[in-house]
């Protein structure tokens, strides 16, 4: 998500992990974007890269649908359960009259001994990208109609259910980005065509607090919660409650949280019409008591590192369940195909997750089978900066730079997988309820 510096306090990241790389309350780290996160370089997916330096077309344009056609039967039924983060801050000059994103630049190590090792600057699209793996796609615009229906059908053949929208409020992004509400109206209509359903992942924009997340909430449940796509989770208690993931949440106080999220609190938006069913990213244990505290209704983990953080280590995630189960909260996993950020972190190797052909993700998926979540979510179709896409990629080798890619499989690899684990996980859950 939009990137993220990690800054370790710790001589190195050894220690269970670098969480000094994250966001902290006492403002020990710094942010150098909005979202992303730190994590080793990959050996063995084919070559590894070489870095080098390496408006919205939408306003007017409400997309005209054509009829469901006889492709979109033939793919496998959505899972509702699975919950797939996805990105539209892409652009290029085609659409958005330059490119965004995908000419990411080079972040600096906060140490200016360990930056002056490494290149600076930025990518030079279409040919440099910020990323260490080359989209089928190329270097698209995520405004661009034929590539969001595109990512529909791959996110519908991949058996997954929920689209997790990176969403910023009205005229903000990230560093790198630009406002992408306008997008979403589009979003929603080629999440319907594909029968997949929408839902909000809360960036942390600037002065997010009690008072303006409440507003913003109002404001997508008024402007988007008549929409057939946007998604409402069934409650135990049979309520249909939207749902929003709440990006580096634990850099909010739990006190200011309560305000909003408790019944008591002063900007209460329990037993409103805007009441929904908010998701705290856990990064730290002592953020479970934080998120408790806070009157979330659940957690989440987002990272695909397994080893980086406590909440993205596998084998922490039976004991965070356990606590949630006991204070009735919701505990959702988040699994990932590999991580690999050294395009725009080329000092963060040690943070590289090799997928192993498909082997890692595979292993994130048993892990998470085993606690028996309610949802599992997936990070993420097209985060490419940290490497950590399942949308299709392809070889590429151009001037200095060899991307990775997913061979000896085929550019779907990923998009299969996650289609075999949402069987396996529904076929699962329907011995759980017995």
């Amino acid at each position: 998500m939009a990137l993220k510096t990690l800054r370790p306090d710790r001589a190195g990241f050894g220690d269970p992990f670098g969480l000094g790389l994250l966001p902290e309350l006492q403002q020990r780290t710094v942010l150098l974007d909005s979202k992303q996160s730190s994590l080793n370089r990959i050996q063995g997916d084919t070559v590894t890269r070489v870095t080098n330096l390496h408006g919205i077309a939408v306003n007017t344009m409400k997309a005209s649908m054509p009829p469901v056609n006889k492709m979109e039967e033939e793919l496998s039924s959505p899972n509702y359960n699975f919950h797939i983060f996805y990105y539209t801050w892409y652009g290029n000059p085609q659409f958005d009259g330059k490119y965004i994103h995908w000419n990411h630049p080079l972040l600096p190590h906060w140490d200016p001994k360990i930056a002056n090792n490494y290149p600076k600057g930025r990518h030079n699209p279409p040919e440099d990208i910020g990323a260490n793996f080359y989209p089928e796609l190329g270097s698209y615009s995520s405004k661009d109609p034929t590539v969001i229906e595109a990512h529909m059908t791959q996110m519908r053949s991949a058996s997954t259910g929920v689209v997790v929208l990176s969403w910023y409020p009205p005229g903000m992004a990230d560093e790198n980005g630009e406002p992408t509400d306008d997008l979403v109206p589009v979003i929603l209509d080629y999440a319907h065509k594909y029968n997949l359903k929408v839902t909000f992942h809360i960036e942390p924009y600037k002065d997010r607090d009690d008072r303006s997340m409440y507003h913003n909430v109002k404001y997508i449940i008024d402007k988007y919660g008549g929409h057939p796509a946007f998604y409402r989770h069934k409650t135990s208690t049979g309520r249909f409650l939207p749902m929003f993931y709440v990006y580096d949440s634990y850099v909010t106080i739990p006190e200011i949280w309560a305000n909003l999220l408790t019944v008591s609190g002063s900007q209460s938006i329990r037993n409103t019409p805007y009441d929904a069913l908010f998701i705290a990213l856990l990064v730290e244990e002592r953020h479970k008591h934080d998120i408790h505290r806070s009157g979330f209704d659940g957690m989440y983990t987002y990272f695909a590192t397994n080893g980086f953080s406590y909440g993205s280590s596998h084998h922490n995630w039976a004991s965070l369940k356990a606590f949630c189960d006991s204070n009735n909260l919701m505990f959702i996993p988040s699994v990932g195909p590999g991580y690999i950020d050294t395009s725009i972190r080329p000092w963060n190797n040690h943070n590289t997750r090799n997928r192993v052909n498909g082997k890692y993700y595979e292993t994130a998926f048993s892990a998470a089978l085993l606690v028996r979540p309610e949802i599992i979510s997936i990070t993420s179709f097209n985060e490419w900066h940290e490497g950590t896409q399942i949308e299709k990629a392809v070889p590429k080798r151009t001037g200095q730079v060899v991307y990775l890619d997913y061979k000896p499989h085929k550019p779907n690899i990923y998009l299969e997988l996650t289609q075999k684990w949402s069987e396996k996980y529904r076929k699962e859950q329907e011995q759980w309820l017995m």
